[in-house]
């Protein structure tokens, strides 16, 4: 493949080799579409065939997308996690979108058939509509084309020369570097398209607890944003689980008081129990595991409490940045801020 033929730059930051990774790069290798390089950003040297290995000390995975993105040769940046892979019409189908004058291409994001049935379960729950509370449905579902403006770097393709304009990935953030990307792109004018052909599949964190590590993440830097970014934080849905988390612990308090706020408590936690019992219900009827049912409706729950509990201390945390890092110019080593 010559150069002057690539069209488009895959760019991977992990922390080292990994068999996911290795996985990726297999799947990347099966593209329809072959005019492509692959660039990973590791923590320290090494080597996987199929790709460009770049190291960079200890970064953040922003700033190992931006490191990337400055030796890419492709017009297009596409940037995967290192626990994702693509659909082979991956790259095909979203240049094929790029010609509709947009900025950015983006696509559902998929739990792979071969996960666990814990990480299965962590999929079901970010794509059900109580478990997601509406907010950002169709980022792990197959859904309609759409214009939006907040999507994660697990799935995201975006102009190179637009990535430059705004600045790439901010630095200072993570999770949410991919959030305040997409604000720049927005607010300069650009356009990013989700359609449901540029496909992705990403292993789920397994319930309960490494699952809820990540939404404890996702749950204080968003209450962050909605305060500084409100632009494309500040929604209802964002709020949702606070507002069920702090009722139901306040509600249950005053229930004591008050026989009127007693049976409106129970009526609530009546009706909340039964869409859970039907999210639950939606997944026996496609796994015919009661298992399944079960640890839906604990995890959603357990979400929902998670993400609503945390929200708020991100929502008034005066600054929660990552530590700023820095390449040294002589040894082009990572420097801790």
């Amino acid at each position: 493949m010559k150069n002057n033929n690539i069209q488009i730059t895959v760019i991977i930051p992990v922390r080292t080799i990994t068999e996911y990774v290795k996985e990726t790069v297999s799947h990347l290798m099966k593209q329809s579409e072959k005019r492509f390089e692959v660039i990973i950003v590791t923590d320290q040297k090494e080597k996987i065939n199929g790709a460009k290995v770049i190291s960079s000390g200890e970064p953040t995975p922003s700033y190992k997308r931006n490191l990337a993105a400055k030796t890419a040769k492709g017009k297009i940046l596409a940037f995967l996690d290192d626990d994702s892979f693509p659909d082979k019409d991956w790259l095909k189908n979203a240049l094929k979108i790029f010609k509709n004058h947009c900025s950015g291409v983006c696509g559902p994001t998929l739990t792979p058939p071969s996960d666990s049935i814990y990480q299965k379960v962590s999929g079901y729950i970010l794509s059900s509509w109580i478990g997601s509370g509406g907010a950002g449905l169709y980022r792990n579902k197959v859904m309609p084309r759409r214009e939006v403006d907040d999507y994660p770097s697990v799935n995201l393709l975006i102009k190179k020369e637009v990535f430059f304009k705004v600045g790439g990935f901010d630095v200072n953030h993570w999770p949410g570097e991919d959030t305040k990307l997409c604000l720049d792109i927005v607010k300069d004018g650009g356009k990013i398209i989700y359609d449901p052909s540029v496909l992705v599949y990403h292993h789920r964190r397994a319930v309960f607890l490494p699952h809820l590590r990540q939404i404890s993440r996702y749950a204080q830097r968003r209450g962050y944003f909605s305060k500084n970014f409100p632009e494309t934080s500040l929604r209802l849905g964002y709020f949702l689980p606070s507002f069920f988390s702090y009722g139901m612990i306040f509600g249950f308090i005053f229930s004591f008081y008050s026989p009127v706020l007693s049976k409106i408590y129970l009526i609530a936690l009546l009706i909340y129990v039964f869409m859970l019992f039907l999210s639950g219900l939606e997944v026996f009827f496609k796994e015919k595991k009661i298992i399944y049912l079960l640890l839906t409706m604990a995890g959603i729950f357990l979400t929902h409490l998670t993400y609503g509990l945390i929200f708020p201390f991100g929502l008034f945390e005066k600054n929660i940045k990552t530590i700023p890092h820095r390449i040294d110019e002589k040894s082009g080593r990572y420097v801790g801020g």
